[in-house]
C-alpha cells in the first residue's frame, strides 16, 4: 500500500502575477506548485507534483521536511 501524506496547501486566484491562472502550492515543500484554469484543476495538478517531489526525495535519500509529519489537508499517495 502506498504511503499517504496530508499536506497543507494554499490556492490563489487568477491575477497578472499568475498569468490569469489559479496557483496552488504546498508551502512546506519548496517549489512545489501547480497552475490551472480552475482551483480544482490546479489542486489536481498539485497532487501529482507533490507526489513526484516526495518520491524524488525518497529515491535520492533526501530528508523530507520535518513539517511533513504534522501537516494536514491534501492527501497524496506515493
Amino acid at each position: 500500500m502506498p504511503e499517504q501524506y496530508r499536506l497543507p496547501y494554499t490556492v490563489r486566484g487568477p491575477s497578472t502575477e499568475t498569468e490569469d491562472l489559479y496557483l496552488a502550492e504546498v508551502p512546506i515543500l519548496p517549489g512545489c506548485r501547480a497552475w490551472g484554469a480552475t482551483a480544482e484543476e490546479a489542486l489536481s495538478h498539485l497532487e501529482g507534483v507533490a507526489a513526484d517531489f516526495i518520491a524524488s526525495c525518497e529515491a535520492h535519500g533526501d530528508e523530507l521536511p520535518a513539517a511533513l509529519a504534522g501537516a494536514g489537508e491534501l492527501v497524496v499517495a506515493v
